[in-house]
């Protein structure tokens, strides 16, 4: 029996609601789209220089010898699985995971793994809601610092055997909800401002230079939620940039865009600039407003607060 202790990070990444889909789709299906997502993770994992220790059922579990091979092989888990076609293209199941990463010292045994580490990372897992990944200080402190501005802090928790809370981060992988923080002074800035407004139904939304990004789609973790099988799981996104507005459709039928006055665009796996006004639909190629899949959009101008001077506070 072999026996060392050293360093790793320990992840588990596990399938998300496979139960449901063997049977939403039955045994063969299901058990054709998991292994396929296993194939895929395991991959990933050998390119960041991971080890697979035990796959159990829809779930891996690996290490890494460093923190950032590990939150590496995690984002690139999250977006490697966007690339697998749905197995059900009526439903609502995807192959997205739940994926938890902690880092220390850990006792490793032949081809197995103890410690401290494994426990808390097999706790994050249990954490994570789909397509997010949960992590520790000790693998926030590990990773390099340019990797700060993926890291969020987002609870802390006291997990069992342990006497004092710890700090639970996410690791925010998807580029439309890295929000890139903007400078106080705003030299430059325009004290006109202006933020797009979405109508969904009964629902409003907002983009800005506050609220940078919004994604639009069937799943329910999407911002804007459109219940219909026409409707790619991750359909679109709106983003902000440089004080222009731009939809970007990442689907498989594509997206409809009628700027008022103007004649209706099909977009597909493309982007676009939004205009002023105008309306959106997700599966019509004539949109109207009465449509269950439309979505009217207008940019708003409002004048920007300006710093208080002394001269004003005087007064």
């Amino acid at each position: 029996m072999t026996e060392t202790t050293t360093a790793l990070a320990i992840m588990f990444a596990d399938i998300a609601q496979s139960t449901k889909l063997y049977d939403k789709i039955g045994n063969t299906a299901a058990h054709a789209l998991i292994s396929s997502c296993i194939n895929v993770m395991s991959e990933v994992c050998a390119a960041h220089s991971g080890t697979i220790v035990k796959t159990i059922g829809d779930e891996i579990m690996c290490t890494f010898p460093t923190a950032k091979d590990a939150v590496d092989a995690a984002m690139r888990m999250q977006a490697a699985l966007d690339k697998i076609p749905e197995a059900d293209p009526a439903g609502y199941y995807s192959p997205d995971i739940y994926v938890g990463i902690d880092y220390g010292p850990v006792i490793q045994e032949n081809a197995d793994v103890f410690g401290d580490a494994v426990n808390v990372a097999a706790r994050m897992v249990k954490m994570a809601k789909r397509r997010q990944i949960v992590t520790t200080q000790p693998v926030v402190d590990a990773l390099p610092q340019d990797y700060s501005e993926y890291c969020r802090c987002i609870d802390n928790v006291l997990v069992k055997g342990k006497t004092e809370e710890l700090a639970v981060y996410e690791i925010v992988w998807e580029r439309e909800k890295i929000t890139v923080a903007l400078k106080s002074s705003g030299e430059g800035r325009s004290p006109i401002k202006h933020r797009l407004k979405l109508q969904f139904g009964e629902k409003q939304f907002e983009v800005s230079d506050s609220r940078p990004a919004i994604s639009i789609g069937r799943l329910d973790h999407n911002d804007i939620v459109v219940d219909d099988n026409r409707v790619s799981r991750f359909h679109a996104r709106i983003e902000y940039r440089k004080d222009k507005y731009f939809i970007i459709d990442q689907s498989t039928n594509g997206t409809y865009v009628t700027e008022d006055g103007s004649e209706t665009v099909l977009i597909q796996r493309d982007e676009l600039q939004l205009g002023n006004s105008g309306l959106l639909d997700l599966c019509s190629e004539k949109p109207s407003h009465s449509s269950l899949t439309a979505i009217t959009y207008t940019t708003s101008y409002f004048k920007a607060l300006e710093p208080e001077t002394a001269t004003d506070a005087a007064d």
